[in-house]
């Protein structure tokens, strides 16, 4: 295990596939994650204007270099069809070495 602290993985959820994919397709076609994960099917509950809310959603899971964080946080918030889109990081405390390395190799 290699430990890298410079490597990131953010959390996004996005109203359906369609929106996920599309979200999906931007960031990485702009080199900003080396890989997306799409989770469909998760139910959320939160309160929202005071009201609690229920919806389901897709649950992206983004891999990434800390170093790219803030223009792949731009990139999302630019392109969510949500008011106030979740985007919430956790730094990767280790991971295989191929596999990190192989993160830093596949974005800018």
């Amino acid at each position: 295990m290699k430990s890298k602290k410079q490597y990131a993985i953010a959390f996004v959820t996005a109203p359906d596939l369609k929106v996920a994919r599309k979200l999906s397709k931007i960031i990485l076609a702009r080199r900003l994650v080396a890989c997306v994960n799409l989770v469909p099917g998760i139910e959320s509950h939160y309160i929202w204007t005071n009201k609690l809310e229920t919806s389901a959603e897709v649950l992206m899971i983004l891999k990434t270099p800390r170093a790219c964080l803030k223009k792949l946080e731009k990139s999302i918030l630019e392109n969510h069809p949500y008011d106030t889109p979740e985007f919430l990081v956790l730094k990767i405390e280790s991971g295989a070495k191929r596999y990190l390395d192989w993160i830093a190799a596949s974005v800018k």
